[in-house]
């Protein structure tokens, strides 16, 4: 992706320095936050959770306590980080100019989120942030959490490396800001806390899949505004998405899959929803909550 010597943007609060390793003891739907899969198992199935994470986590199976008092209050960046944290501000300037543009054919105003990053740990109107559940979006203050190790996991664990692959992150994310300005989050939470577990977790498929599409159609738009894809840039952003699909997930943890636990979608079905949002550039092409 091109990005370098682009603006960046003013809507990002790095709060870095204030953080420090977390150890986590929590658990999701029985697997371990400490190391090895439970890790792989949370980047993937809480990462890209949109609104309230742990509203959403109760419905969807609970997320166990964690203990988070053991952190260091110091922290210095490597120049790789600072690198990281300029192309993420980069990024996150794209998607202001994309869905300014998207909201002013609404005849609506966009609102830009603010991204957060920390390391280890911080707070957010949605509870506590840790590395170890990943990006995510809180609604309550409308504002994107990230952990820059969390790059490095893609990268190492989910074998989903590379830079638009990362921007891909941001973008799904961002995605939920959207929904969230547009009503379809709250409507979709409501329903949520208001039918059966089966039927939640479809909702939340919708939800993840939209995220999927939006991120998609920024792609689209990036690159007629900016010409910032590469070579092979697409494909990093479909391996991404095909890397962290729910049945994938759980038949690397466990064996096999059950799809009526899925809340994120299988890995074709974010692979074709980012493609069709990147494909189409239509935002009338992206209603995933067809037969919800």
């Amino acid at each position: 992706m091109k990005w370098k010597g682009r603006r960046g943007s003013e809507n990002v609060d790095d709060r870095r320095s204030q953080g420090g390793k977390s150890f986590s003891s929590g658990s999701i739907k029985g697997f371990s936050l400490k190391g090895g899969i439970g890790l792989l198992v949370v980047a993937g199935v809480i990462w890209l959770m949109g609104g309230n994470p742990l509203q959403v986590l109760e419905m969807i199976g609970g997320v166990g306590q964690s203990n988070t008092s053991n952190y260091s209050q110091t922290y210095t960046p490597t120049a790789e980080e600072d690198e990281m944290a300029e192309f993420v501000s980069v990024v996150l300037a794209d998607t202001e100019e994309v869905w300014e543009a998207a909201f002013k054919q609404m005849g609506r105003t966009y609102r830009k989120p603010t991204l957060v990053l920390f390391t280890g740990y911080t707070t957010s109107a949605c509870g506590s942030a840790q590395s170890s559940t990943g990006p995510f979006y809180c609604s309550l203050d409308e504002k994107v959490y990230i952990d820059l190790s969390f790059f490095q996991q893609m990268e190492n664990q989910l074998r989903a490396g590379g830079d638009f692959a990362y921007a891909y992150v941001i973008a799904h994310e961002v995605g939920h800001h959207v929904q969230k300005l547009l009503g379809t989050l709250d409507q979709a939470h409501q329903q949520m806390a208001n039918t059966s577990q089966k039927n939640a977790n479809k909702i939340s498929v919708a939800l993840e899949l939209q995220a999927d599409f939006y991120a998609g159609y920024w792609a689209h738009h990036t690159e007629r505004m900016f010409g910032s894809l590469e070579a092979d840039d697409i494909e990093e952003a479909l391996n991404a998405a095909n890397a962290i699909g729910d049945d994938r997930l759980q038949e690397q943890a466990q064996g096999h899959s059950v799809p009526d636990s899925f809340t994120h979608g299988t890995s074709k079905q974010r692979h074709d929803w980012f493609y069709k949002g990147y494909r189409t550039g239509d935002l009338s092409q992206g209603n995933s909550f067809a037969g919800y």
